[in-house]
């Protein structure tokens, strides 16, 4: 895998999900916690579960342990808190991202899934490839939800990401 790609990741998810917190700031508390019909019921949960699941995701494969609370349960029960929680997260993941290396990239990775019970082995670009896209999965989740609240997200097309407007930023 080319190093370039989770810098790419990581910055299409840090503007995402930061068009995605403002369109749920136009929402009254009540309505983000309302039970809407998605896997994780309400907006606020699906936004807590994405910060659950980066998280969980980020320290596994900074080989830190991962310490949280049973899946479904609330980190960040409060807006605020979660939305200032998403932004430091996603600034760790874009600096993150900007170290890492090929051959790091291709190297070996094991993990014990305790929502699977078992091991997991792959090469470290399996797994940053699933981080990725596990976000994408439930903000396309969230997008219908806003939408079905007449709430225009606008575009989510990777080619706008506003970093791309600079030719040499890939290559920096």
């Amino acid at each position: 895998m080319d190093a370039n790609y989770p810098r790419l990741m990581a910055a299409y998810n840090r503007w995402m999900n930061e068009r995605l917190y403002a369109a749920c700031d136009r929402l009254d508390d009540t309505t983000r916690h309302a039970d809407l019909g998605a896997f994780f019921k309400s907006i606020h949960a699906t936004l807590d579960h994405l910060l659950w699941g980066d998280t969980a995701w980020f320290n596994r494969l900074q080989q830190q342990p991962v310490e949280l609370p049973p899946l479904g349960t609330l980190l960040c029960p409060d807006w605020d808190d979660l939305k200032a929680a998403r932004a430091s997260l996603d600034e760790q993941l874009v600096e993150w991202a900007d170290g890492l290396t090929e051959s790091w990239l291709a190297q070996q990775f094991s993990f014990t899934s305790r929502l699977y019970q078992r091991e997991f082995t792959q090469p470290r670009w399996v797994f940053v490839t699933h981080f990725f896209n596990h976000q994408t999965h439930h903000r396309g989740q969230l997008t219908t939800l806003l939408a079905q609240l007449d709430i225009d997200f606008g575009i989510t097309d990777l080619p706008m990401l506003p970093e791309l407007a600079d030719p040499d930023w890939l290559t920096h």
